[in-house]
């Protein structure tokens, strides 16, 4: 594989430097406006304060992603925050998507959040609506649904095209974001789907990942309407893609996770399958390789729950990298005394806290 383009061997936690036509200084728009096929994937986050929790999530993905997901309380359960699973990775280098869910921020909590995670590095924003909290193993929690996912867009292509908050207030530095959004062409009312994405890119999205695809006849059929409305050459459109535990972990996610439509026939396929798990992994691969051929997709986002240590062998045998290689991080070679510090994330963060501990106690 060829070596990254999009980082400083000196510090692979410094931002990048501007480029023109750019909203962002990340390395995800990079890749799409390259033209490369792009990877994300999805970090299953901790219900944990510990941070190694989260460097080792995602380590497993170095190397082979362009992108990861920090979800934002998905399912309508309690995690650690999409903001804070961002603040750590960005001290390393990591490139995460942030994901904001309306569900549980009003608009100020929202606009504070943005700012404060571009300051530490944040460059990509995906902006959902959230799941109802009666999904979600709290369902007596108050929703807030002050805005929806388009006029969350909306809101943040304000701050950063126009540097105002809503109210009409100055922002002094406004925030360097790639805006994304979701769909899901797999949910009827099919038709609408494609008109859906449409309103979300005039609201400011600029890439979009999908529900999970396991339906290939059905993504072609939304993408030539994509095609035939032009929004393809508007947007980034990325498919979801993920491994089957099995054909009882199909069902399932069918019957109980909104949005997600898998047909008998990869059930039936897992159910005949000696090695089921086995089998899930090859038909993400099969599916990742026929979703490259379609016209209009930039990328894949693999959603990998509870497997994400299978993502870089699902990339790697599905060949859509080719010769390319995402981000990985390297050592600092003019900084002797700390190389291999980053490799050592977690023994690091251990050590602070023991020194910060200790200064306490004096």
């Amino acid at each position: 594989m060829t070596p990254h383009l999009d980082s400083d061997p000196r510090d692979p936690g410094a931002p990048l430097p501007p480029l023109p036509g750019h909203t962002s200084r990340g390395r995800l728009e990079r890749v799409l406006r390259r033209g490369e096929f792009a990877v994300t994937a999805e970090l299953n986050p901790p219900d944990s304060a510990d941070p190694n929790d989260v460097y080792e999530r995602a380590a497993v993905f170095e190397g082979w992603v362009d992108g990861i997901n920090a979800t934002d309380g998905s399912g309508a359960n309690c995690h650690m925050s999409s903001v804070g699973i961002c603040a750590l990775l960005t001290r390393i280098g990591y490139a995460p998507v942030m994901q904001i869910s309306c569900r549980d921020h009003n608009r100020i909590a929202i606009q504070g959040n943005v700012l404060g995670a571009a300051a530490m590095g944040v460059a990509n924003i995906l902006c959902l609506s959230g799941d109802g909290v009666q999904n979600g193993d709290q369902p007596d929690a108050k929703p807030v649904f002050d805005l929806d996912s388009i006029s969350l867009l909306q809101t943040l292509r304000t701050m950063r095209d126009e540097q105002r908050f809503l109210s009409g207030r100055a922002i002094t530095t406004p925030p360097a974001v790639f805006l994304g959004g979701a769909i899901n062409p797999f949910a009827p009312p099919y038709d609408y789907r494609p008109f859906r994405l449409a309103k979300k890119i005039a609201a400011g999205a600029q890439f979009v990942q999908s529900q999970y695809c396991y339906d290939i006849p059905l993504l072609e059929r939304y993408m030539a309407r994509v095609r035939d409305l032009g929004l393809h050459e508007k947007c980034f459109i990325l498919i979801g893609v993920g491994p089957l535990a099995s054909a009882r972990a199909a069902r399932w996610m069918r019957s109980n996770v909104p949005g997600v439509h898998i047909p008998d026939g990869i059930i039936k396929r897992l159910e005949g399958a000696e090695k089921q798990k086995a089998e899930g992994k090859k038909i993400c691969v099969e599916l990742i390789q026929q979703v490259r051929e379609i016209a209009g997709v930039s990328g894949v986002h693999v959603m990998a729950y509870r497997q994400e240590e299978f993502v870089a062998e699902i990339v790697h045998d599905s060949g859509i990298l080719k010769e390319r290689q995402p981000w990985r991080r390297e050592a600092n070679p003019s900084l002797a005394a700390t190389e291999g510090a980053v490799a050592q994330v977690g023994e690091r963060v251990v050590l602070d806290q023991a020194a910060a501990e200790a200064a306490v106690e004096a």
